[in-house]
């Protein structure tokens, strides 16, 4: 059986597209086979039609601006034309080819679909802390629960169109669906860096198995 190509959304900087390695080792042991894809959107037509489903990478913080919020002043910006480039393409992404948003791919799916977001946790959240610095925390719901491991100081606030899935224990919104959509799934956790294997490999394995010929 082929090998369906799963794109991953790259991060930049002023010389280099960058994509951490755990993304395509997740990818290629779950039976896909990972490319990364640089920002052009001209090349948007391209990439729908050689991917057969894509990883919404993690990164920086969401610009706001776009949505018609302001960016919080102690953010820290994404590369703008990595965020142009992801927001069309979640835009242009049919309903029936697969997607996994992953921590800041969560949370773009999420205003795509006219939702908000929490954009500074360490002044609304307590338990902050356990959300930062690659901890380990418990999340559960109807993707699944268990131990997941986080890097994040924004969240999700409102879903917009799409269904919360799963909430860690302190609250936060941990994974969304959309039930309209083949699957198309956002998780506010790092699933290539996940032991667990359901919340880990595992989410690569239902976006490998959903991207193969439906029988």
């Amino acid at each position: 059986m082929a090998r369906p190509v799963i794109g991953i959304t790259a991060d930049a900087d002023d010389r280099f597209y960058k994509s951490a390695r755990a993304y395509s080792l997740m990818i290629a042991q779950a039976g896909g086979t990972p490319i990364v894809l640089p920002h052009h959107l001209d090349c948007l037509d391209e990439y729908l039609a050689l991917c057969a489903g894509f990883v919404f990478s993690g990164g920086d913080d969401p610009r706001m601006e776009p949505f018609g919020r302001a960016t919080h002043p102690l953010a820290t910006p994404l590369d703008s034309d990595r965020q142009a480039f992801e927001v069309a393409l979640l835009e242009r992404l049919p309903r029936q080819q697969p997607a996994l948003g992953v921590c800041l791919g969560m949370q773009l799916m999420a205003l795509v679909a006219g939702g908000d977001l929490h954009q500074r946790l360490p002044e609304t959240l307590p338990t902050h802390e356990k959300h930062w610095g690659h901890r380990m925390h418990a999340v559960s719901g109807a993707i699944g629960s268990g131990q997941v491991q986080s890097h994040h100081r924004q969240a999700v606030s409102d879903s917009g169109s799409l269904e919360v899935a799963a909430l860690s224990d302190d609250g936060v919104i941990e994974a969304l669906v959309d039930p309209a959509c083949r699957f198309r799934v956002g998780v506010q956790w790092h699933p290539e860096r996940t032991a667990d294997a359901a919340l880990g490999l595992g989410l690569f394995e239902r976006l490998v198995a959903a991207c193969r010929p439906q029988e």
